[in-house]
C-alpha cells in the first residue's frame, strides 16, 4: 500500500499540529504491534516517521518564518 504524498503547504498551523498528534499516536500503534507481531511491511514504520518529520520541519518552518 503506498501512502499518498502529504500536502503540508495546505495545512493551516491547527491542522498540522493535529496531524502530528494523530500521526505520532499511529507511530506508536504500529510499532507496538510490530514488536508482538511483525507487520507485513515493516518499512511503513519509517515511512510514517518521515511524514511526522516532515509535518515537524514545516510547522517549525512557519513558527521562525522562514
Amino acid at each position: 500500500m503506498a501512502q499518498a504524498k502529504l500536502d503540508v503547504k495546505s495545512l493551516n498551523d491547527q491542522d498540522l499540529k493535529d496531524k502530528i498528534q494523530d500521526e505520532t499516536v499511529r507511530l506508536k500503534k504500529m510499532s507496538f504491534g510490530h514488536a508482538i507481531t511483525p507487520i507485513e511491511n515493516p518499512m511503513s514504520i519509517r515511512l510514517l516517521r518521515r511524514d511526522i518529520a516532515r509535518l515537524k520541519t514545516e510547522l517549525h518552518r512557519r513558527a521562525t518564518g522562514k
